[in-house]
């Protein structure tokens, strides 16, 4: 596998442009027939009478991978055939009888476009020289019978196609079109023209057709997941996704051209991820990271993107509140799977966001330590994007594979919560840790953090960046500098095992007469009276934090002081949210007193003093139980229990339910009373599953004291006669 360094961001140009680079990489010029379609030249079939046509979704659907979608609408793949049924009046005579075909998507099809083809049985069609994406029909003789006026066709639309809704015409005598109905075309990894091709069947399974996923959270050494449903492959996703094509900007400034151009996957990709946010379009979802959410969902409520992108549809195309980088990225993951754009979900830890683009990150947490630190840049402690899987034949060779795309807002105002803003620049490619993705085939993690990061180049990029004069020109700095090498920060900033304040533009923490000096690098003011040692602050772990356990921390102090000093030590312990904002209103300070009677004797041969701090979290979590045998159609009961840890009854209580292929819409139980103090509630619901094999249900607890807490469960649903 390969990865792009600079992913697909960028413009995506016209869509001729890209129609034509995709046509020549794929196929190259299609060749016009002989014969004509005009009086005089290919004979058409006279008086055609249409008892009906069967699209065969039954049959045809499960050879295209689709009929997870639809077993009643036929949706098809590229570059591979399909088999069509015409029933006739009367008997049909092969030698003498043609049949013309036309092919259309968009509103404005044309053949020099490739939105329309004309075909026929035999392919006698005179085209333009100038025809892009040929379809091709034969008659498959041995399901045929002509005598009896039974017609199967089998029909391929070419691996450079635009994807969309086509319409299919059958020429009469007359010169008019008999609409026999309507299709769906979509990319096709198992295409080996298909610039989405993907060679491996188990990441073809993995990227493709799986729908849940596994989205990961957290920070960089404590790494946490969650749960998502794709459901990629739920009906509603058909004109969801179509509609979403429809309404970019790129398809209501010129629909002819953009149309066109969704032959091309780097192309459609863009505009998925312009249209997963509402920043310049009628996108799916507005960003919040405000912390308020009145008036909409909070982003950590949600467990899947079908519930979004249905009230998307519902609600006439309005952006959905709220989302957050995760929720962008899934949502976009299931867009392009449905499209049959092999992708996946990244996270990326430590993930840099660089106000003045200089790739110098002046602080790594806003309003992190004692005190605020006045500086626009920060690190977030995760940050998702995706990556789509394709060709790049735009590109130099070597990078084919998986590229970056990400659907947050790339530059934006983040409001905290006192209400002030602060521009941002997201830069992912520069700072990162424990890059992380969902392992084929299991919900394990696999850190792909090395094909993003080759150190040396790394490393490369940002001394150049940090010895970069930005009054220049990129070229007048080549020509009268050389970047020369910066040495690393002694005692860097690191989030998890070490939490430490130190020089080199980080944070510096003195402590001075009893005082704390917070300063930047080159702004440290001098003195006339020499200053004490330094003492240096770090935090170092007792154990690994774990959830529903005490937390453990040493606060450690060093200094090369030679006198005794009196120190007046003060803890504040801050809950964050993932960018790093504080998500509480007011703060915990701990004041810690060591007073000198009681510490010089045990210091007078040391230099280090441990402070410890523990801090104790509640445990709670959700149980699921269901009957071990499951079978579609049949009504199935699963258990929720949730056992209140605290003194006090828990209020305005709701649970929510999902999964594709159990629930058609999510579950919603709310505003009932929960249990008494550390009493359990249990509720039962019953549910008919709609779709067999493993289905993942996904259960989310709120309530006044506890926000989201989910659990997720793994339902095998067994063939019956009363599937779906």
């Amino acid at each position: 596998m390969h990865f792009s360094a600079g992913g697909i961001f960028g413009n995506t140009g016209t869509g001729q442009y890209q129609r034509k680079d995709c046509i020549k990489a794929v196929t190259g010029q299609a060749k016009p027939g002989e014969g004509g379609v005009e009086e005089g030249g290919v004979q058409v079939l006279k008086g055609i009478d249409i008892m009906g046509v069967d699209w065969r979704p039954a049959q045809n659907n499960p050879l295209h991978h689709t009929d997870a979608l639809s077993k009643h609408q036929l949706i098809t793949r590229r570059g591979q055939s399909f088999s069509l049924q015409i029933q006739f009046t009367h008997p049909f005579n092969s030698l003498v009888d043609k049949l013309i075909f036309t092919a259309e998507t968009g509103e404005l099809p044309e053949e020099n476009r490739g939105t329309k083809s004309v075909f026929g049985v035999p392919d006698s069609v005179e085209r333009s020289p100038k025809a892009l994406a040929v379809w091709t029909a034969v008659m498959e003789h041995k399901l045929s019978y002509p005598e009896m006026g039974t017609v199967v066709l089998s029909i391929t639309p070419p691996a450079d196609a635009p994807v969309g809704k086509y319409t299919l015409k059958l020429t009469e005598s007359s010169g008019e079109h008999s609409e026999l109905g309507n299709m769906v075309l979509l990319y096709n990894p198992w295409c080996t023209d298909d610039w989405v091709y993907m060679a491996d069947e188990n990441e073809r399974q993995e990227y493709v057709m799986n729908q849940h996923g596994v989205i990961f959270t957290g920070s960089g050494n404590y790494i946490n997941s969650m749960n998502w449903d794709f459901a990629q492959f739920e009906e509603n996703m058909i004109p969801i996704c179509l509609t979403m094509l429809d309404l970019s900007h790129k398809h209501l400034k010129d629909p002819a051209d953009d149309v066109s151009a969704r032959c091309n996957p780097i192309y459609v990709s863009r505009i998925v991820s312009a249209m997963i946010n509402s920043e310049d379009d009628r996108g799916v979802l507005e960003g919040n990271w405000t912390g308020n959410f009145f008036g909409g969902v909070s982003p950590s409520h949600w467990n899947g993107s079908l519930p979004i992108l249905k009230r998307w549809l519902q609600t006439n195309c309005h952006p959905v509140k709220f989302g957050q980088c995760w929720v962008f990225a899934s949502v976009m993951c299931s867009v392009m799977r449905f499209l049959g754009i092999p992708c996946r979900v990244v996270t990326n830890y430590q993930s840099a966001h660089d106000s003045d683009m200089n790739l110098i990150i002046d602080v790594y947490h806003p309003d992190y330590g004692v005190r605020d630190i006045p500086s626009g840049d920060s690190v977030w402690n995760f940050h998702v994007w995706v990556e789509g899987w394709m060709r790049r034949p735009d590109l130099a060779p070597g990078f084919d594979g998986w590229q970056v795309l990400d659907p947050t807002p790339q530059r934006g105002v983040m409001v905290r919560k006192d209400g002030s803003k602060v521009q941002i620049y997201s830069d992912s490619k520069r700072v990162g840790q424990n890059i992380s993705t969902k392992s084929l085939g299991s919900d394990k993690r696999w850190n792909i953090t090395s094909y993003y990061k080759p150190q040396k180049e790394e490393r490369q990029a940002f001394n150049y960046a940090i010895t970069r004069d930005y009054t220049k020109s990129e070229e007048e700095e080549n020509e009268d500098s050389v970047p020369t090498p910066v040495q690393d920060d002694p005692s860097p900033v690191v989030n998890g095992d070490t939490v430490s304040c130190s020089v080199n533009r980080h944070c510096e923490d003195t402590v001075d007469n009893g005082t704390s000096n917070i300063t930047e690098a080159n702004k440290v003011e001098t003195k006339s009276l020499p200053a004490p040692p330094q003492v240096k602050l770090k935090f170092e772990e007792v154990s690994k934090p774990v959830n529903g356990k005490d937390v453990k921390v040493n606060l450690v102090l060093q200094s090369k002081a030679l006198e005794p000093r009196k120190l007046s030590i003060n803890i504040r312990v801050t809950a964050m949210s993932y960018n790093n904002t504080p998500c509480l209103s007011s703060n915990l300070s701990v004041p810690v007193e060591v007073s000198f009677s009681e510490y010089w004797q045990p210091m007078l041969d040391s230099d280090v003093m441990q402070v410890s701090t523990v801090v104790s979290d509640l445990p709670h979590r959700i149980i699921l139980t269901w009957p071990r045998a499951t079978w579609g159609g049949r009504e199935a009961i699963v258990e929720v229990s949730f056992l209140n840890p605290v003194n006090e009854t828990l209020k305005e209580c709701t649970l929510s339910l999902s999964g594709s292929g159990l629930w058609k819409e999510e579950q919603n139980f709310r505003s009932f009373t929960g249990p008494r103090a550390h009493n359990r509630v249990r509720v039962q619901v019953g549910f008919y599953p709609y779709k067999t094999g493993v289905q993942t249900l996904v259960a989310d607890f709120d309530c006044s004291m506890f926000r989201d807490i989910k659990n997720n469960l793994s339902v095998p649903v067994k063939d019956s006669i009363y599937s779906y």
